[in-house]
C-alpha cells in the first residue's frame, strides 16, 4: 500500500510533490519537442502535459546550448524514462555521463500542467 500525502509532508515534500508521491510516481512514454521550447510530454497513466522549459534555459547554466532551437529538438527519453539533452551529440552519453543533461520524471509531472 501507498504511503499518503500526509507521510510525504512529514518527510519535508511540499504539497505538489507530496501529492503525485501518494498517488503513485509516474513514467513518461513519449517527449516531443515543441518551436515554444515547450516540451508536449505523454505519461503511463494516459495524461498528456505540457511542459515549460523556458525557465531553465538561461545563460551560464548547463541548459544554456538548448536555448538554440536545433539543440532543443534533439531531446530524447532515456533509459530511466527522464527527459534528456546530449550536450554533444557526436558522444555516446551512455560513455560519458556528463555529456548528458537530464529532467527526473517526477518534476516533469509536477512542474508541467494537463495538456488538451
Amino acid at each position: 500500500m501507498g504511503k499518503s500525502v500526509e507521510y510525504y509532508l512529514s518527510k519535508g515534500y511540499d504539497r505538489k510533490m507530496a501529492e503525485y508521491f501518494a498517488s503513485g510516481r509516474k513514467r513518461i512514454t513519449k517527449v516531443v519537442p515543441r518551436n515554444d521550447f515547450t516540451l508536449l510530454l505523454s505519461f503511463d497513466n494516459g495524461e498528456t502535459r505540457l511542459y515549460d522549459a523556458r525557465p531553465l534555459l538561461q545563460a551560464g547554466t548547463v541548459f544554456a546550448p538548448f536555448r538554440e532551437w536545433d539543440n532543443f529538438r534533439r531531446v530524447y527519453l532515456d533509459e530511466d524514462h527522464s527527459v534528456c539533452w546530449d550536450i554533444d551529440p557526436n558522444v555516446d552519453s551512455n560513455e560519458v555521463w556528463n555529456n548528458k543533461v537530464d529532467l527526473c520524471p517526477d518534476s516533469c509531472y509536477v512542474d508541467s500542467v494537463p495538456f488538451h
